[in-house]
């Protein structure tokens, strides 16, 4: 196996995600067809969770993995996420309403804002997990982590499948478990606060994996990494950040919520690693010998236009009942909420996404090139 302390990292983001199959998609450009899986170490988080499984189960071959996630997501519909229609929505809102007037016992609601179980469908027509296995045993694969927050226990769990030598870990607030990777760890890490169902794992209850995950590059790093590779979600300029209202609307709040969720941890965690880096430069092989630190090379991906921008060009494909139900909340065609663009699972939208992914990937070729030592 061919530089196994390469990890790559894909962050959660709902519908922006799609944007990581575009990088994915430049970075095959560096290797030829039958190419095995240029990272040996796979961590994903929310969204990215579900992209970094499905290259877990064609890690023998790297172009057949991003081919087949290109092909779903640029022929996604947001019906096969979530149930989108009219109807459909207002009968799930209804059903968690009545619901309220049941005893925790017979209660069947899990109290979200939309009804995911498409998505449950989807995932097990498309991941076959027994390949996960197959490619830790041809060793094409070290490790492919998931990470969930535990409601229960406040922690953030990366559940892991890898080597035999891989070792569960504890931290504070944080841990790694092994174990062999279903369909609910990807629903659980995906399950967005309020707007997907919280999942169980046995006797736990978790969510999207972002909430509680304060150090994200721990995991890839215990998982053996030395050099990770992030694809984001979030915008790479600070001068892209959209200017908040002077009272800011509750749309507003919902969708900053979102990208704090799904970006601010990261960007302390690489300024974190920027520094140790950085001291362990200046210290002496005496001192060195005496920490168990050690420097990690992080290159990171994000987009270089607004994803929020992009989202409103295909507002209107969204389907009605979804349209519906924002506007509920004071989001419409022009909002300056990101929202919208985190629930946007329509291939039109996807679709610019991954132009947008592989443009910026093909962008920084000669720094990918350099990072994964080709």
């Amino acid at each position: 196996m061919q530089n196994s302390n390469v990890a790559l990292m894909l962050t959660g983001g709902g519908a922006r995600a799609a944007y990581q199959v575009g990088v994915l998609k430049a970075i095959t450009s560096l290797f030829p067809r039958n190419h095995h899986i240029p990272f040996p170490v796979l961590c994903g988080t929310s969204a990215g969770a579900i992209n970094a499984t499905a290259l877990a189960c064609y890690a023998s071959c790297y172009h057949l993995g991003v081919r087949k996630l290109e092909w779903v997501w640029k022929n996604f519909s947001t019906e096969q996420v979530y149930v989108a229609s009219m109807s459909g929505t207002l009968r799930h809102m209804a059903g968690n309403y009545f619901s309220k007037y049941q005893s925790d016992d017979v209660r069947n609601s899990k109290g979200s804002l939309l009804d995911n179980r498409p998505l449950r469908r989807l995932l097990r027509a498309m991941l076959d997990f027994k390949r996960i296995d197959r490619n830790i045993h041809t060793q094409y694969l070290r490790a492919i982590s998931v990470t969930v927050s535990s409601y229960s226990s406040h922690d953030s769990v990366s559940y892991f499948q890898g080597q035999p030598d891989q070792s569960r870990w504890q931290r504070q607030k944080r841990r790694g478990e092994p174990c062999k990777l279903e369909v609910d760890h990807l629903l659980g890490s995906a399950a967005i606060p309020i707007v997907f169902p919280v999942v169980q794992l046995g006797d736990d209850y978790v969510g999207d994996g972002s909430i509680h995950q304060l150090s994200p590059l721990s995991t890839p790093i215990h998982l053996g990494a030395e050099k990770v590779l992030v694809v984001g979600v979030g915008q790479r300029d600070k001068n892209l950040r959209m200017q908040p209202h002077i009272f800011p609307r509750s749309a507003t709040v919902a969708g900053h919520l979102l990208d704090t969720l799904f970006a601010d941890t990261l960007d302390a965690d690489i300024e974190r690693l920027e520094r140790i880096n950085k001291t362990l430069s200046i210290m002496t092989p005496e001192q060195l010998k005496s920490t168990e630190l050690k420097p990690i090379d992080c290159m990171v991906i994000k987009p270089s236009q607004d994803l929020t921008a992009i989202a409103r060009k295909h507002y209107k494909n969204l389907p009605s009942g979804i349209r519906t139900l924002l506007k509920l909340i004071g989001v419409s065609e022009h909002s300056e909420s990101s929202l919208p663009s985190y629930l946007m699972f329509e291939g039109s939208f996807c679709q610019e996404l991954i132009q947008l992914g592989y443009k910026d990937g093909m962008e920084r070729k000669e720094q990918l090139k350099a990072f994964l030592e080709i």
